[in-house]
């Protein structure tokens, strides 16, 4: 047996880097706070207050999620503070298509060995999502475990709560033949398909994190780590004014396997391939990894990062409304019966 005294830190964690991190990010999550919030950070749990006065039948909505491969970018790009803003949009994106306005948000953030600099940088990112969702970072957890990741490599993953009237529950129900689809576009990859995207620019290709995209003015770290929209104030104030059935998040699946989700029995999708403008990126892609149509529609979002499905006669006020928003958004299809044995989706 050693006589030599051992700390944690020897093992690999060091507590005072984690309080010294604490210290950093604590004005960062301070500036998300709404009213309801009534405890500072550092509890063993954030407390919020639900002020059940301002709803009849209140139902919290609840959703979770990470970032992905997205985040081997920013660990070879060595750019930090915006994959936090990822992380809260794709949580709260997911929570809004039910019409659920976000409340709070709570992040884990696990790495081997904690860098306090860096990792506020990711708390940087979101807090700021936070801040563009209109919810509170209430809590969270930082893991610093030796040996379990890569140096300088870490992951993340979030979890946030938002409530909705019972009665305003967006569920596609309501969705009816003749709906019109109006897709809100997105701005790149968002935070799905990077495993493909890697493998075509990185090794098909045989770029650089920081090599320029052929046809493109901007680099491979600029173009793919652009961080995710948040549609989340767009789609509250559209349900102020406006009857929405059904609305769906394009992530992972892309429009193939996301606006079926929301689609009643006995009614399909027919999406104008034509009807909106694709971001350059996706045909880079598509002909750097000669990838099929099909493979590109249910991988990427191709362009498109939220589906709403609205009465044809309200689809030109929403469009009006969603240009006066600083949205680009388009007529992209409708909906059609569905014959017992046809695909939920028709791309023409």
């Amino acid at each position: 047996m050693s006589n030599n005294k051992v700390t944690y830190k020897d093992a690999g964690v060091d507590i005072d880097s984690g309080n010294n991190f604490v210290k950093l990010i604590k004005p960062m999550v301070k500036a998300t706070y709404r009213p309801e919030v009534i405890a500072d950070l550092g509890g063993f749990g954030g407390l919020f207050s639900l002020n059940i006065t301002k709803y009849r039948q209140p139902v919290l909505v609840s959703g979770t999620d990470g970032v992905g491969t997205k985040l081997k970018l920013a660990f070879l790009a060595d750019k930090h503070d915006t994959v936090g803003i990822d992380l809260v949009a794709m949580c709260v994106n997911d929570i809004i298509v039910q019409g659920a306005e976000p409340l709070f948000f709570l992040d884990y953030l696990a790495t081997g060995r904690l860098d306090p600099e860096k990792a506020s940088e990711v708390v940087k990112g979101i807090a700021q999502g936070c801040s563009m969702a209109g919810c509170a970072l209430i809590g969270g957890e930082t893991a610093e475990m030796p040996g379990f990741y890569t140096e300088g490599e870490y992951d993340l993953a979030g979890f946030a709560v938002g409530v909705v009237e019972r009665d305003n529950i967006i569920d596609g129900s309501s969705i009816t033949v003749g709906n019109k689809l109006i897709g809100i576009t997105s701005n790149g990859l968002h935070s799905n398909g990077y495993s493909l995207a890697r493998k075509v620019l990185l090794e098909i290709m045989g770029l650089d994190i920081h090599s320029p995209l052929p046809g493109l003015q901007t680099t491979v770290a600029e173009e793919l780590l652009t961080p995710t929209r948040i549609y989340v104030k767009t789609v509250l104030n559209l349900l102020r004014d406006f009857r929405i059935n059904g609305i769906a998040h394009i992530t992972g699946g892309g429009l193939l396997e996301n606006v079926p989700r929301i689609l009643p029995n006995g009614c399909k999708a027919i999406i104008a391939k034509d009807s909106w403008v694709v971001p350059p990126i996706f045909p880079l892609l598509q002909q750097g990894g000669n990838i099929e149509e099909m493979e590109m529609f249910r991988t990427f979002n191709c362009g498109i990062g939220m589906v709403l499905v609205v009465p044809e006669k309200e689809s030109e006020e929403i469009l009006i409304r969603l240009s006066g928003l600083n949205e680009q958004a388009f007529v992209i299809g409708e909906v059609a019966k569905c014959e017992a044995g046809e695909e939920c989706v028709e791309l023409v």
